[in-house]
């Protein structure tokens, strides 16, 4: 008996961080349909909003990376530094590219797709979650740009991928917890 309850307490991190990470992935879902709707009701707002999330999100990725440093042997410092540049260069290219493009909805598309593409390839260190999310924005710079009621079609998207990641996160527990046994 007392062996399953050390099983349990050591599997128990990984689930646990499994859940923050995943209300992490589903807080940045929000967040980037917030700014969405944001940048439909008002242009300049929403470019500010973008903005602002490339922060947020490299304050998050660093946060999940945190998670992760945690309960592996990876070193956090190490890890800070590579993910502080690699935000910190996107918050670069994002300015640079709010100045070559007049437009403010097309500067918000533009910072978007830089977003989208910071999330993508930070999903390689950190996670496929993070990887689906760079996909998502993705997905919803396109809709935006070429669909008229978008806001719909995002959250649509929005309800689909938030439901993929909950089957996938419980199949690969399920596979986790059949390779222990």
């Amino acid at each position: 008996m007392r062996e399953n309850d050390m099983q349990d307490e050591q599997s128990s991190p990984h689930r646990r961080h499994f859940s923050i990470e995943e209300t992490v992935f589903i807080l940045l879902v929000i967040l980037s349909l917030l700014g969405i709707v944001i940048t439909d009701f008002s242009r300049h707002d929403g470019y500010g909003y973008w903005m602002i999330m490339v922060v947020v999100f490299g304050t998050l990725a660093i946060f999940v990376s945190w998670l992760q440093a945690k309960t592996s042997d990876n070193d956090f410092g190490k890890i800070v530094k590579e993910q502080g540049q690699h935000w910190f260069h996107t918050l670069i290219v994002v300015g640079a590219a709010s100045l070559i493009v007049k437009s403010e909805i097309s500067a918000s598309l533009v910072i978007l797709l830089i977003l989208s593409l910071a999330t993508m390839l930070d999903g390689m260190r950190i996670g496929w979650q993070f990887t689906l999310l760079g996909f998502f924005l993705l997905t919803c710079a396109i809709i935006v740009a070429y669909v008229e009621q978008f806001v719909l079609a995002c959250f649509g998207l929005a309800v689909l991928v938030v439901i993929g990641t909950f089957v996938w996160g419980f199949w690969l527990n399920y596979q986790s917890s059949e390779k222990e046994n």
